[in-house]
C-alpha cells in the first residue's frame, strides 16, 4: 500500500515513538512497533539519511530493504550536531512515549538526551537503549556491531562444520536478536507504565530498556552455558545436525537436500518404518533419545542411504504421509513461490516512494482481534520533515 490509512490501527494506535538509531537494531524495533499501530517519526541527518538506504541492492539509488525497515514510518530530517535541531528533536521526545536509540553509549548524553534530563521533563518516558555490550561494564565503550555480538554469544563458533571455519548464517541475526528483545522490553515497560508495582517503581512512570546486542544472543543459545558449567562440555561446531539429539540432519537427494527432524520417540518409529527400515524401529536400544545418540551415524547413514536416490519431492511426499517433521532447504525463489506463505499473508505487495512495486514480508505475530498492517510505504529522506515540525509548533503553541 503506498498510501496512508486515514487513521492508524493495531493494537499500539496512539503510541508515540521517536527513532533515532540507524541501520538494523533499533530500526527494526521501531519497525515492529509501526507495524502495530505505533505513530514512529524517524529522525536522520538531512543529506545522507540513514546508511541502510545504501545496503545491499538499490533501485534508483535507494534499497529495496529499506522499504522493509521503514514502513509505516515518517521520516524528519535534522542534523543532529545543530543546536537548534536538538531543540527540536528534544520537544519530540518529551511528547513521545518511547525513544528508540542504538548509539555507542554516551553519545545520547553528549546530544543533551541522556535519559535522567530526559525523563524530569518526561517522566513516563521509556527508552530503548541497544549497544554492542550495554549501558554499563567494561567493554560498554567498546565499537560493537551484530558480527562481533554473535562471536561474543557464543553463536559463531557453532556455525560451522566441524574443523572448519566458523560462518555467518546469512543475515544479521544478533541485531535482529535485539531488536526483538527491545521490543519485549517496551511492552513490558508499557504495561509497568499502566499499571505500577510498587512505590519504588509506581504506575506512570518510564524506565530504561538497556540491551546488549550479545546478550540478546547469549539469551538464545540453549544449554551453551549450563553443560559447560555441570560437565565441563563445550559445545562444538556440528553441521547441519543438532548435537545429543537424533535423528535430525540435512539429508542429501538426488536433486538437493533435505531436512529430517526424527527426534521424537513416536516419530523415530515412524520414520524408519516409511524408509524401509523396521528393524531400527523395532531396536529396543534406540526407543529413547539417549539410545539412538549413541548410533547416531548409524541412523543419520540409514535415512541417507533412503533419500539419496530420490528427489526432495518424493521424500518430502513420503515424510509428510507418515507425519514426519521434513522440509527442503527454501532459497528467496522458493519463497516467493509458495502458496502457504501467500495464505497467511506473510508475502505483501508494496509501491515504494520511486514507484517501485514489489514484494516484503508480512506482518508477524498475528493478532487475531487486532492485527498490524503495512498502512504506508517507506518514506523519502525527509518527506514528512515539514509536517511534523508544523504540527509540533502548533501544538505548542496552544
Amino acid at each position: 500500500m503506498d498510501e496512508p490509512l486515514p487513521h492508524r490501527t493495531g493494537p499500539l494506535a496512539g503510541l508515540k515513538v521517536v527513532e533515532l538509531g540507524q541501520l538494523i537494531a533499533g530500526p527494526f524495533a521501531a519497525k515492529t512497533l509501526a507495524d502495530f499501530g505505533a505513530e514512529v517519526v524517524k529522525i536522520e541527518p538531512p543529506a545522507t539519511g540513514d546508511p541502510l538506504r545504501q545496503w545491499r541492492l538499490l533501485h534508483d539509488g535507494t534499497s529495496v530493504w529499506w522499504q522493509v525497515q521503514s514502513r509505516n514510518k515518517k521520516s524528519v530530517a535534522l542534523d543532529l550536531k545543530d543546536a537548534a535541531a536538538r531543540e527540536i528533536v528534544r520537544a519530540l521526545i518529551i511528547e513521545a512515549d518511547v525513544l528508540i536509540e542504538n548509539f555507542k553509549p554516551g553519545v545520547m548524553e553528549g546530544w543533551g538526551f541522556g535519559y535522567e534530563a530526559l525523563a524530569a521533563a518526561n517522566p513516563g518516558l521509556i527508552m530503548l537503549r541497544i549497544s554492542g555490550y550495554g549501558q554499563t561494564g567494561p567493554y560498554k565503550d567498546r565499537p560493537g556491531f551484530g558480527v562481533v555480538a554473535e562471536a561474543m554469544g557464543g553463536l559463531r563458533h557453532l556455525t560451522a562444520e566441524p574443523g572448519r571455519v566458523p560462518v555467518r548464517v546469512g543475515v544479521s541475526i544478533g541485531d535482529t536478536l535485539a531488536s526483538l528483545h527491545g521490543v519485549i522490553g517496551i511492552l513490558m515497560a508499557l504495561q509497568h507504565r499502566h499499571a505500577g508495582v510498587s512505590a519504588q517503581a509506581p504506575k506512570g512512570r518510564g524506565q530504561v530498556v538497556d540491551v546488549a546486542l550479545y546478550e540478546a544472543v547469549f539469551n538464545c543459545m540453549e544449554s551453551l552455558l549450563p553443560e559447560y558449567s555441570a560437565f565441563g562440555a563445550v559445545r562444538e561446531p556440528a553441521g547441519s545436525a543438532l548435537p545429543g539429539i537424533a535423528p535430525s540432519n540435512a539429508y542429501p537427494c538426488a536433486d538437493g537436500w533435505v531436512l529430517v527432524a526424527g527426534n521424537g520417540d513416536s516419530i523415530f518409529k515412524r520414520l524408519m518404518a516409511a524408509i524401509g527400515r523396521d528393524d531400527l524401529a523395532r531396536d529396543p536400544q534406540l526407543a529413547g533419545n539417549t539410545g539412538r545418540v549413541a548410533r547416531v551415524a548409524e541412523i543419520d547413514a540409514a535415512i541417507g542411504a533412503w533419500t539419496a536416490p530420490r528427489t526432495v519431492v518424493d521424500v518430502l511426499e513420503v515424510l509428510n504421509a507418515a507425519a514426519v517433521p521434513a522440509g527442503r532447504i527454501y532459497t528467496a525463489k522458493d519463497i516467493a513461490e509458495d502458496p502457504h506463505y501467500r495464505a497467511r499473508g506473510m508475502i505483501e505487495r508494496v509501491t515504494s516512494a520511486d514507484g517501485l512495486a514489489l514484494d516484503v514480508p508480512g506482518i508477524v505475530p498475528k493478532l487475531s482481534l487486532t492485527p498490524g498492517a503495512i498502512t504506508r510505504r517507506a518514506p523519502r529522506l525527509g518527506e514528512d520533515t515539514e509536517a511534523v515540525l508544523a504540527a509540533l509548533a502548533a501544538r505548542r503553541r496552544r
